[in-house]
């Protein structure tokens, strides 16, 4: 679903149209006040958003659709005039994916549409990881174990989302030093051995998901492989 939010009503109705007969879905929207109200019903794939609005305008409603974390990886592309060489500098600065400039043609929009697309299909949403009682959520940085908050130093943290990510493969404590301190890290393997210590600890009985593979390092395992 595509969303164009538009006071012009000729402007707004051929962009739906040409849309639905490129094979998106789009709904149009006159103003920020309906807009704002759809996003409440659904949230669209990409917004196609006029700088010149009544009332709130584009920019304003940029800044709101990026510092809400519901909708911040929408892909926006911003419609400013010809001459507003301003107003595109502005709109990429607060994060608008592209912007088209007034009058575009009904082709290029399309053309632009599908750019942004799959320029963004790979951004993902933070991820909330579950293996058996242990939860992690990206977005808020934070893990619990049987719904009780569980904290976390860092190191501990970015361990525990390691393994969740990729349940059941095996790393070795130099490649977990590698990826979770960084190459030019100092210490020894023996670093790995007590943050995965603590961590167990902190998971308390889900702390036994994480198993010593002998002589190679640590897996993460579904509690039925147990």
């Amino acid at each position: 679903m595509i969303y164009c939010v538009e006071d012009d009503s000729t402007i707004r109705d051929l962009v739906v149209y040409t849309l639905k007969a490129s094979g998106f879905e789009a709904k149009g929207f006159e103003s920020g006040t309906t807009f704002r109200e759809a996003m409440k019903q659904a949230l669209p794939s990409l917004i196609l958003l006029d700088v010149m609005l009544p009332g709130e305008d584009g920019l304003s409603i940029l800044k709101s659709i990026r510092s809400n974390p519901q909708t911040s990886d929408i892909p926006v592309i911003m419609a400013t005039a010809k001459d507003s060489e301003y107003d595109t500098v502005i709109g990429l600065d607060s994060g608008a994916d592209d912007y088209l400039a007034k009058p575009f043609g009904m082709m290029e929009m399309v053309s632009r549409i599908k750019a942004v697309l799959r320029r963004t299909a790979n951004k993902q949403r933070p991820a909330k990881l579950k293996c058996s009682a242990i939860e992690l959520d990206e977005g808020r940085h934070t893990v619990a174990v049987d719904g009780k908050p569980v904290t976390l130093t860092l190191k501990e943290y970015e361990l525990l989302k390691l393994f969740m990510e990729n349940p059941g493969q095996v790393f070795t404590r130099d490649v977990l030093l590698s990826n979770i301190w960084g190459m030019d890290f100092a210490g020894e393997t023996r670093t790995v051995d007590v943050h995965i210590g603590t961590l167990r600890t902190k998971l308390e009985n889900s702390g036994d998901l994480i198993k010593t593979v002998r002589g190679v390092g640590y897996r993460l395992e579904e509690a039925d492989e147990q």
